[in-house]
C-alpha cells in the first residue's frame, strides 16, 4: 500500500484532471464505444472529439474572460 501511495504521490493531480476529460468524453460525446473499426478511423472519431470539446471549452473560456 505504500509503495502505491509512494508511487502515484507525484502523479495524482495531473491523473486526476486529465481522468476528468476522458469522463466527459465518454459521458457527453459517447466514447464508450469506437463507431467504426480500424485504428485510422478510430483515431479520426477522437480527434474530432478533441476538437469538439476544446471548441466548447474555449467558448465557456471566452465567456468567463468579457
Amino acid at each position: 500500500m505504500a509503495r502505491l501511495e509512494a508511487f502515484n504521490q507525484p502523479i495524482h493531480r495531473i491523473r486526476g484532471r486529465i481522468e476528468k476529460i476522458f469522463g466527459t468524453w465518454k459521458r457527453s460525446y459517447g466514447l464508450r464505444r469506437m463507431r467504426w473499426r480500424g485504428l485510422a478511423k478510430a483515431g479520426v472519431q477522437i480527434r474530432l472529439t478533441a476538437i469538439a470539446y476544446n471548441m466548447k471549452r474555449s467558448l465557456k473560456i471566452i465567456a468567463l474572460a468579457r
